[in-house]
């Protein structure tokens, strides 16, 4: 049988000659049904409290989940975030180098280039000078030889004055024209 302060207040006992003082039984259990109506509003005080505390428990947990959910996709996000700036480092490092390589290249074709243009000049140059001494060389002996045929036709005309000679230096002429 449950006990309750109701079952209590209502409880009779039979009666006997020598039994106790119905009043004092009486007091007695009313002091039993408070106590109970007591102990059993802090029972249900406590049980409300247990439920809220429960219920707090439940949604502190549920928040430490999407805490722990939250944290590990953070987690992940940056990892990834990580490792695809690694890659976009990596690979701008070689499309670098590989700048850096076709611009090495490109400069060593210009330079291939110049050093070929520069002995293509040289030669060139040195057509050129071979050319002018031997034009410089031709009219020196036509030069000479209308000076000679001139000297002869004065000799012949007058015998008094000497032919003078001319000398022409090919070389100095063309160090003035270089």
């Amino acid at each position: 049988m449950k006990f309750s302060s109701l079952n209590i207040r209502k409880q009779e006992f039979n009666r006997s000659m020598r039994g106790y003082d119905p009043a004092e039984v009486q007091m007695f259990l009313d002091k039993i049904a408070e106590e109970l109506d007591t102990q059993q509003e802090e029972i249900d005080s406590l049980k409300k409290q247990l439920e809220e505390a429960s219920d707090q428990l439940i949604e502190y947990r549920r928040i430490e989940k999407s805490l722990q959910d939250t944290l590990l996709k953070a987690q992940e996000s940056s990892s990834k975030t990580i490792e695809s700036t690694k890659k976009q480092a990596s690979l701008m490092m070689k499309e670098a180098e590989i700048k850096a390589q076709q611009i090495i290249e490109r400069a060593k074709e210009s330079a291939n280039e110049i050093r070929s243009s520069i002995v293509n000049l040289r030669e060139d140059r040195d057509l050129l000078i071979a050319k002018l001494k031997a034009i410089i060389s031709s009219q020196s002996h036509l030069l000479e030889s209308k000076i000679e045929k001139a000297d002869e036709e004065i000799k012949t005309e007058s015998k008094k004055e000497p032919a003078k000679q001319i000398d022409i230096n090919i070389d100095s002429i063309l160090d003035k024209m270089i």
